[in-house]
């Protein structure tokens, strides 16, 4: 049996209709071009006579696609097969896409038909689109409910037809992993002849297997996938490519079987897909999710710092990412902190690391989410404690029909001062304060504040430029509450001062 599995992406066909995510027929062509970048060997493009949209998106992207096969959907019925051929016109590779429902429910409850009925339909189906390409693929709907004897009979008497593809579809997620996998494998000992033909799987994900059901059909026979970028797709979702490529390429010394996917394209292939279809990845989805290469732990930091595969089965790189993200949280240790410090371009004593890492986990108790301008602020605050003239103390009062007021105390050369005032705002008031401390003429020419995140935790920054004696003096400062950063601005000037004066 050949090594090699056939990567069908129907991001454009079944993916496309999740609620909400339609696309034109230009961002089609786009996600297209990028699918033949990213290497897929089988992209079904639309289901032609289902709109004008769809049918002209299918004609447009078989005139853009060099090298693919394109492929497009059908019902078992001769008008659809008509208008799908018509479609793919154009297409250097085309295939017709044709099938019926089998199972129980498709042949009693939906198709109001018999057994016999609907395998004679198979056929004709297969027969008539067989006049118009030579590459005919045959999905038996719902297969992943139907009987296995009677599957077996449908897809032999279509392989006989001339289907080159049978895809064996569990379009209901309702398979497991075992019982899709013995499906395939009952398939190629029992169907005569099934070696003629490419058996396919397209699993959907109601119960969360559809990538271990498409693995497990793999594993027992199946060298097509059918799948769709970030796993999008009706209800739960359809498997995902970047799953199975990544498993296949993760696990080929024991698989043995590969694809031909640039797994390089993956991350900006996923990243393409959901911009344009508005459909954000979640953080947690395995390969593409931002945390997919995310440490927050300080025991996996240090063992991925140490060697990345202590806790990475795959390269970042491999899936176009840079590098694995150490993500800086309370749970963090002093390794993950010194780390983030050297890359940014902080050389620090093991004592001043020591400091940092204390002030960095009051902050991360506070702060959801750690970025580097607030690192860049704490190794800023171990250089701050080294000041002489140091906030010790503040409180403000400030509300609605109040008058704002502050109470500051200032350690100076390790001597305590206190002060009170009250200003137009709390910033004011606590600024006036510190010019009765430290009893300076001085005036404030600049004074601009900065969020340095989102959100009703941020860190804010602040910048102030005050005048003494004829000059410039620049000051920086940062807190979760803008009062304090604002003092601390105002103090590292004053710190700047020359001490003589």
């Amino acid at each position: 049996m050949s090594d090699k599995l056939y990567i069908f992406d129907t991001t454009l066909r079944d993916g496309e209709q999740v609620p909400g995510c339609q696309l034109n027929t230009v961002e089609k062509i786009e996600v297209a071009k990028a699918l033949q970048e990213l290497g897929v060997d089988i992209i079904e493009a639309g289901f032609p006579i289902s709109s004008p949209g769809d049918f002209e998106s299918v004609v447009e992207i078989s005139k853009a696609v060099t090298w693919p096969t394109i492929c497009a959907l059908t019902r078992a019925v001769q008008k659809d097969i008509d208008v799908a051929a018509e479609s793919l016109k154009y297409a250097k590779k085309g295939r017709i896409h044709t099938g019926i429902g089998t199972s129980y429910y498709h042949i009693y409850k939906k198709l109001n038909s018999n057994p016999e009925a609907i395998i004679e339909r198979a056929v004709e189906a297969v027969k008539y689109a067989k006049k118009y390409v030579e590459d005919v693929e045959f999905y038996a709907e719902d297969a992943g409910r139907t009987d296995n004897e009677y599957l077996a009979k449908v897809v032999e008497a279509v392989i006989k037809a001339g289907a080159t593809v049978v895809n064996i579809p569990d379009t209901t997620g309702y398979c497991l992993p075992q019982e899709f996998g013995e499906k395939i494998k009952y398939l190629h000992e029992n169907v005569s002849g099934i070696h003629k033909a490419i058996i396919s799987t397209h699993c959907h994900n109601d119960l969360g297997m559809a990538t271990a059901n498409t693995v497990s059909g793999i594993i027992n026979g199946a060298r097509q996938a059918e799948v769709t970028i970030n796993g999008i797709g009706e209800r739960a979702g359809n498997t995902s490519l970047e799953e199975v490529v990544m498993i296949m390429k993760s696990r080929y010394k024991v698989l043995g079987i590969k694809t031909g996917i640039n797994t390089k394209n993956i991350y900006r292939t996923s990243r393409l897909v959901s911009t344009l279809m508005n459909m954000p990845v979640q953080p947690n989805k395995a390969i593409v999710g931002r945390n997919a290469f995310a440490h927050s732990s300080g025991i996996h930091q240090d063992g991925v710092l140490k060697h990345r595969e202590n806790y990475e089965i795959m390269d970042p790189v491999d899936v176009g990412i840079n590098e694995s993200v150490i993500l800086l949280t309370a749970r963090s240790g002093r390794a993950a902190l010194k780390h983030r410090l050297e890359i940014m371009g902080y050389k620090l004593s093991k004592e001043k690391l020591d400091e940092i890492y204390e002030e960095f986990l009051k902050l991360a108790d506070k702060k959801k989410d750690i970025r580097d301008d607030d690192i860049a602020l704490l190794a800023g605050d171990a250089r701050r404690k080294e000041h002489r003239i140091k906030l010790d103390f503040l409180q403000v009062l400030t509300g609605k029909n109040i008058v704002p007021a502050a109470i500051v105390r200032l350690d100076i050369a390790g001597e305590k001062f206190d002060a009170t005032s009250t200003g137009n705002g709390p910033v004011d008031a606590a600024i006036k304060a510190v010019k009765q401390i430290i009893r300076r003429q001085v005036s404030i020419e600049e004074f601009l504040v900065q969020a340095i995140t989102r959100g009703s935790d941020d860190i804010g920054k602040v910048h102030m430029q005050i005048q003494y004696n004829d000059s410039i003096y620049n000051g920086f400062g940062a807190h979760t509450d803008i009062v304090t950063a604002s003092v601390e601005a105002f103090l590292d000037a004053v710190n700047k001062f020359p001490v003589s004066q």
